[in-house]
C-alpha cells in the first residue's frame, strides 16, 4: 500500500469532507514547525464524537431566532414554517423518516428521545420481566460500564443481585467473542434468561456482533432481545425490524454527528405498540409526550399511548438537540444513505488494516510475545466490524511516561491526528466514510509508524 494507491482510491470513493467543520492545528492549540496553523487535522475519532456538519450552525440559529422572535408561540406557530421549519410541538417528527432507514425499522418503530442510558433504563423497565426461573440478563463482559450499571440496577429493582447477570468473556488467546460461543451460552441458559442485550458493535474491541443470528437464537427460546447500538447506528447497515429485535437504543453524537450529549433514540418493534389503547398497553416509564397527541393538552388523567415507539417518549424533546441531529441525518440522505457509505467504509477500514498488518510492528492476534509492537483486537473479517480498528500496543508499562500507547498517542496528537485512547494500552482508529479519505488514513499510519520507530530507538 502506498500514497499513490491511496490517492487512486480517493478517486473512486467520494469524501464529503467539505460538508463538515474540520479542526485545524490552530483550533486544536497545536504548534508545529512543519505545518501552517490553517492545516486541517486528520480526525479519526468519529466513533467517540462526530464532527459538526456545516449546516448545523444555521439549523440551531434558526431555532434560537424563533425563540427570540416568538417565544412560547413557536410551539405552534414557528416563524420559519413557510421555509420548511417545524413548530416545536412536532419538532422531532421529521426525524422519523430519516432515522428509520438507518436502523432498518419502520417509521412507527423509532423515536428520538432522551439519552443512551436513560433510554436503556426505560426499555429495561418495560422489557425486562423476570419471572419464575427466567430472571437473568446476558451481555458481554467489558460492556460499556453504563450498561453494566443499568443491568445491575434493573436486577436489583426486582430483588435480584449481580449473580443474575451473565457476562460473556473473551476466551484465552482470542481478542473478541465468537458468535458460536454466544449461541452456545444462550442455548445452555435458555431456561434462566429473561433478556439478552449485547452491544451492536463492542465499543472497546470494535466487534460487530451478528445481530440477526443472535436475535434469532434467543427468540427461538422466547427470550426478549435488546441491543445497545451506540457504536453501530450510522456506522453499519441495520435491519432491526426484519431481524425481529424487540428493542434497541442508541446515542447520536458519534457516527450521527449530533454534537456532544445530543438527543438519543429508540427502536421498539411494532408488535409491542400496534395494539396500544387506554385499556391495553405495556407498562413503562411514561410521560405526556407518549400520550395520544390529539388529547395531550386536555390534561386528562388517562394514559392513551400512541400506537408506535413514540409512546415511550416522556417529555417534549430539546429543540436544539433535535435540529442538530436532523442536519446530519439529512446529510446521510443526501450522500445516498448508510448502505452507500458502508461500501466505502469497508474499503477504507480494510485499507487501514492492510497498512497496519504490513508493518514489522504488527503482531498476530493469536501470537504470544512481549516484543515492541501492536495487535489488532478487532475482527479482521470485514463483515464482523464497522469503521473502527482497536489497536493494542505492547509491551505494557504502568508508568505513563514509559507506556507505548501513551507515547504513540502523544506523537499522533502533536501532529494533529485525533484518535481515541482507551487505557491501559489501546488506541481506537476510526476512519469514517463521510469525512475521511484514503490519503489521510495513509498519512495517519505513517505517523503511527514514525512514533513506533522513535520508541524503538529510545528517541521518545
Amino acid at each position: 500500500m502506498s500514497l499513490e494507491q491511496a490517492r487512486k482510491l480517493d478517486e473512486s470513493y467520494v469524501t464529503h469532507k467539505e460538508e463538515f467543520e474540520i479542526p485545524t492545528f490552530k483550533s486544536l492549540g497545536i504548534q508545529h514547525e512543519k505545518y501552517e496553523d490553517s492545516t486541517e487535522s486528520i480526525y479519526l475519532c468519529g466513533n467517540s464524537l462526530g464532527l459538526m456538519p456545516k449546516t448545523t450552525r444555521k439549523a440551531i440559529n434558526d431555532e434560537l431566532n424563533a425563540w427570540s422572535e416568538r417565544g412560547v408561540e413557536s410551539h405552534f406557530r414557528h416563524p420559519g414554517e413557510e421555509n420548511g421549519l417545524t413548530s416545536w410541538v412536532d419538532i422531532d417528527l421529521p426525524l422519523l423518516p430519516l432515522i428509520a432507514p438507518i436502523v432498518g425499522g419502520k417509521e412507527n418503530e423509532v423515536a428520538a428521545m432522551g439519552t443512551l442510558t436513560s433510554n436503556l433504563n426505560a426499555m429495561l423497565m418495560s422489557f425486562y420481566k423476570p419471572s419464575g426461573k427466567r430472571t437473568k440478563i446476558l451481555f458481554e463482559k467489558q460492556a460499556f460500564p453504563s450498561d453494566y450499571y443499568a443491568f445491575l440496577n434493573a436486577a436489583k429493582i426486582f430483588g435480584y443481585d449481580k449473580d443474575h447477570l451473565i457476562q460473556m468473556e473473551i476466551k484465552e488467546g482470542k481478542t473478541y467473542i465468537e458468535t458460536e460461543d454466544i449461541i452456545e451460552t444462550i442455548t445452555k441458559n435458555q431456561d434462566e434468561l429473561a433478556l439478552v442485550c449485547f452491544s451492536g458493535i463492542q465499543y472497546y474491541t470494535g466487534q460487530f456482533f451478528n445481530i440477526s443470528k443472535i436475535t434469532e437464537c434467543a427468540k427461538s427460546f422466547g427470550i426478549t432481545v435488546g441491543w445497545d447500538l451506540a457504536h453501530a447506528v450510522g456506522n453499519v447497515p441495520l435491519q432491526l425490524h426484519d431481524w425481529n429485535v424487540d428493542f434497541a437504543v442508541w446515542c447520536s453524537y458519534k457516527y450521527l454527528n449530533s454534537g456532544p450529549g445530543g438527543i438519543a433514540g429508540i427502536f421498539v418493534h411494532e408488535r409491542h405498540t400496534k395494539d396500544n389503547s387506554i385499556e391495553h398497553f405495556t407498562p413503562r416509564l411514561a410521560g405526556w409526550w407518549g400520550n395520544n397527541a390529539s388529547d395531550r393538552f386536555k390534561m386528562l388523567e388517562v394514559f392513551d399511548p400512541i400506537k408506535s415507539a413514540l409512546s415511550y417518549r416522556q417529555s417534549n424533546p430539546s429543540v436544539i438537540d433535535v435540529v442538530a441531529v436532523k442536519s446530519s441525518l439529512e446529510l446521510f440522505k443526501k450522500v445516498g444513505g448508510i448502505n452507500e457509505l458502508r461500501k466505502k467504509s469497508v474499503e477504507l477500514t480494510g485499507f487501514l488494516q492492510s497498512l497496519l498488518t504490513s508493518s514489522k510492528y504488527y503482531i498476530k492476534q493469536e501470537e504470544k510475545t512481549d516484543r515492541l509492537g501492536y495487535k489488532i483486537l478487532t475482527p479482521l473479517n470485514k463483515e464482523d466490524r464497522g469503521c473502527q480498528l482497536s489497536v493494542l500496543f505492547q509491551p505494557h508499562y504502568e508508568e505513563p511516561s514509559k507506556n507505548v500507547m501513551e507515547k504513540v498517542n502523544k506523537y499522533l496528537s502533536e501532529h494533529a491526528i485525533v484518535c481515541d485512547e482507551r487505557r491501559p494500552d489501546v488506541i481506537r482508529l476510526a476512519p469514517l466514510p463521510l469525512y475521511n479519505s484514503f490519503t489521510e488514513t495513509f498519512i495517519a499510519f505513517q505517523r503511527l509508524i514514525e512514533a513506533m520507530n522513535k520508541i524503538a530507538a529510545n528517541e521518545i
